[in-house]
């Protein structure tokens, strides 16, 4: 199967650099709704047949104008959400971002015992995502389009692809409504066939001055 994996669109969080991964979390800035309202023309027509997100907010809003305008029900797969901040929840301080990022590049590494302080280690995580994927195959479809976080989809989509290495997340920035396609499946394997960094809907909907801890460069 195609499987698209889309950040959401920007949130007052992403400005301001926060940590913010607890569910439901917040919505969208104004940018942010733009983002996800550019959707429909950026990926309408490509053969989307079902939708995903997680269970947070600002993956259901961005999904939303899609949904219309490809008559789907999201679905929602808590699996997707966003790698868990724990002790770091709510902070936006240097050294409490590098924390955060630094267990992640952990995972990516390999090393899966690493714990994200006070919330999930890295087999943890790579189980609930990888369990939510196998639901979206389960379901038959041929493309599908799962919305998720920045972090999260980097971590994940890097280290399950085979034909790149593991700490391509580290390397590759994902700006909101960023798009990482995979081709394969769970039983055989994915392979990264584009990484589009950028805001799908043109560069006019990309905020420069954003502090945005997870869809930048660890």
């Amino acid at each position: 199967m195609r499987l698209l994996l889309v950040r959401h669109g920007q949130t007052p969080a992403n400005v301001t650099g926060l940590l913010d991964a607890e569910v439901p979390g917040p919505g969208l800035t104004d940018l942010g709704q733009e983002q996800a309202d550019a959707l429909p023309a950026a990926l309408g027509d490509r053969g989307i047949e079902r939708l995903f997100t997680s269970s947070m907010v600002r993956t259901q809003i961005t999904a939303a104008p899609l949904a219309r305008a490809l008559d789907l029900e999201p679905v929602v797969l808590p699996g997707l959400r966003e790698i868990e901040a724990g002790d770091l929840q709510g902070k936006r301080d240097h050294v409490s971002v590098q924390s955060y990022l630094a267990a992640a590049y952990a995972w990516a590494a390999g090393d899966l015992d690493e714990r994200m302080p006070g919330a999930e280690d890295g087999h943890a995580f790579f189980d609930r995502y990888d369990d939510a994927v196998r639901q979206i195959e389960a379901t038959g479809a041929d493309v599908a389009a799962a919305f998720s976080h920045g972090a999260a989809i980097r971590i994940w989509a890097a280290v399950r692809s085979q034909n790149v290495p593991n700490d391509l997340g580290r390397e590759r920035h994902l700006e909101n409504t960023g798009v990482v396609e995979l081709e394969g499946s769970s039983a055989d394997g994915w392979r990264l066939v584009d990484w589009a960094g950028e805001p799908i809907g043109g560069d006019d909907l990309t905020d420069l001055t954003a502090q945005d801890p997870t869809g930048e460069r660890f």
